[in-house]
């Protein structure tokens, strides 16, 4: 793997992450 599909890869799994969240924690965002 390159750096442009690791970071990719972190993206996706950050945004996924918030979006996991917020619908967990409403009251947060």
């Amino acid at each position: 793997m390159n750096a442009v599909n690791i970071a990719g890869l972190v993206l996706v799994v950050v945004t996924a992450g918030y979006l996991v969240a917020a619908l967990l924690f409403p009251e947060r965002f």
